[in-house]
Order: structure tokens, then sequence, then C-alpha cells
């Protein structure tokens, strides 16, 4: 059975840090890419960032380019996004989810199992 859990979400300031983990079971990180999406309140889920252990290239929306940076462990099997100089707007439910490759349309939906965790809670407020 196929798993994909977040976790480390929380409260931040802005301008402050926050490392997200996805733990994954059921598939096996050296077969299946990564991604992370958001959803804030009345908003689409977006594409945040991906990353396969068949692709050199890493993904990210541009607007947490520079300040966001996903990784994977791929013995432990859970892939992170440190999220750094957060900003209120980067405020969302962040889930991640499993697809067969990144590529140039990495951030479409259409392109992951569709299997999706409960999510992690990223709030930023002074």
């Amino acid at each position: 059975q196929v798993q994909l859990v977040e976790s480390g979400g929380g409260l931040v300031q802005p301008g402050g840090s926050l490392r997200l983990s996805c733990a994954v079971s059921g598939i096996t990180l050296d077969r299946y890419a990564i991604g992370w999406f958001r959803q804030a309140p009345g908003k689409e889920r977006e594409g945040v960032s991906c990353i396969s252990s068949t692709d050199e290239n890493l993904y990210y929306a541009d607007s947490v380019k520079g300040r966001f940076a996903i990784s994977a462990d791929y013995v432990k099997n859970i892939v992170y996004l440190q999220m750094n100089d957060l900003k209120p707007e980067d405020a969302a439910v962040y889930y991640c989810a499993a697809a067969f490759r990144c590529g140039s349309s990495w951030y479409e939906l259409e392109g992951y199992l569709n299997l999706w965790g409960p999510g992690t809670v990223v709030t930023v407020s002074s």
C-alpha cells in the first residue's frame, strides 16, 4: 500500500524557516519522483517543487526559487523541503505526491498518482 505522510509544518514568523518531510512507503524513491504541492484557502493546489533520482534537475515554482530546497534521503525513503525566508504568501497546506517523473510538466496535478496524504499546515504570521 502506497502512503505518503507529510510533517514538519507549523507557525513561523516572516523570514523564518521550516523543513517539511514526506515519508514514503509502499514505493521506493529510486523509481518514483516526488513533488511538493501547496494549497492556500480559496486557491487551487499548486506545484512547489519536484525531485527524481533519474533526473539531475530539481524543479521549483518561480515563487519559491532561491528560498526553498528539495532533497531526498534514498535510504530512509524521505523527501524534504527546506523552506527559508518564508513569506505570508507561503502559508498553505503542503502536500507531497508521487509521479513516474518530474519533467517539464512537473507542476501539473495530472502527472501524479492520486494518492494524497493529509498534508501539513504552514502558517506564516507575525
